[in-house]
């Protein structure tokens, strides 16, 4: 497959309208992205997709019936909050929310089918959503109901989840801890310190999962060495699994400035995790990688960050 042919990524009104008025986690950051895209001529060096909506059916793959309903309802308001209060709903919340997902799981299917070999979705990676609620600004976890698919329909039992955002990723840790077919690594900001306060070492998985989950956190003001240094243990984990699909939540809020973080990282964190994975993928899962972007709310960060991961996206070797 054709470098041009093999990087796919997506974009569109309808992704780019799931953000919050007066909030960290606005609308503009998808502009953000596009903005360095074409500032670094990489825009056109990419295949464009559109947006995709999930149905009601495939968000309960991952969400319970009651909330599914619960966010249809506060959808039609536009009143009240779907947590205890960092994610609020306004008109049309299910909708945008729900594109989120189907975007997520028309790149699983366009990767599972040979369309596309990497592909980015710059608004998803709801990491911090439950089965039964949202939290941190997530509605609904586009990635689990990826990873249910995978499971259910294409039958894998190898798939890897890797998240570099500086929140750990807790609406994917805890429903999948006993899970054995899911590979999760998580470096993010040591939760003694941010939200939302999990992801510690000893968090390892459980039942036939032990000792396939790893959490690395890292203390505030922890820089592009400290995450380099650490990388190398997550690059070790997730090779011996040998995965079959990866999952790279690329969130931005990492960098240096970002205001719901204190880390330190420049984008060379996610250029050397996107190729380390790119790599790994190449070798055990036939190329097969789904970056999904995840946090970041300063935007210029999310610009450099996320363009940093489109680069090594392209560059790194394909077999």
């Amino acid at each position: 497959m054709a470098r041009s042919k093999a990087v796919a990524v997506y974009a569109g009104e309808e992704l780019g309208r799931y953000g919050f008025e007066d909030h960290p986690f606005g609308e503009d950051r998808i502009h953000a992205f596009w903005d360095e895209m074409h500032i670094r001529q990489l825009d056109y060096q990419v295949r464009v997709f559109s947006p995709a909506l999930a149905t009601e059916e495939q968000l309960r793959l991952f969400h319970t019936r009651d909330y599914v309903e619960k966010v249809k309802i506060l959808s039609e308001t536009g009143d009240g909050l779907l947590d205890y209060g960092d994610t609020p709903a306004y008109k049309g919340v299910f909708d945008d929310a729900a594109v989120v997902v189907g975007t997520v799981i028309d790149a699983v299917r366009k990767i599972m089918n040979d369309e596309a070999r990497r592909v980015f979705v710059p608004i998803a990676g709801l990491h911090h959503s439950m089965p039964d609620t949202a939290s941190g600004f997530c509605v609904f976890n586009d990635v689990g109901v990826a990873i249910r698919i995978l499971q259910q329909e294409y039958g894998l039992e190898r798939i890897a989840y890797v998240d570099i955002d500086a929140h750990h990723g807790d609406g994917l840790f805890y429903p999948f801890e006993s899970d054995p077919t899911v590979i999760f690594a998580d470096i993010h900001e040591d939760g003694r310190y941010n939200f939302p306060q999990s992801g510690f070492p000893h968090e390892v998985g459980k039942g036939p999962a032990k000792g396939r989950k790893l959490n690395i956190p890292l203390l505030p003001l922890s820089a592009d060495d400290d995450f380099l240094m650490m990388w190398d243990k997550i690059e070790s984990f997730i090779r011996q699994w040998e995965p079959q699909f990866i999952i790279m939540n690329c969130g931005a809020d990492g960098l240096d400035g970002d205001p719901l973080a204190h880390l330190h990282y420049s984008a060379r964190a996610h250029s050397r995790a996107a190729r380390s994975l790119c790599q790994i993928a190449e070798e055990f899962a036939d190329g097969r990688l789904l970056a999904v972007g995840g946090g970041g709310y300063d935007l210029r960060n999310v610009g450099k960050a996320w363009v940093a991961v489109i680069d090594a996206l392209l560059e790194t070797p394909m077999r």
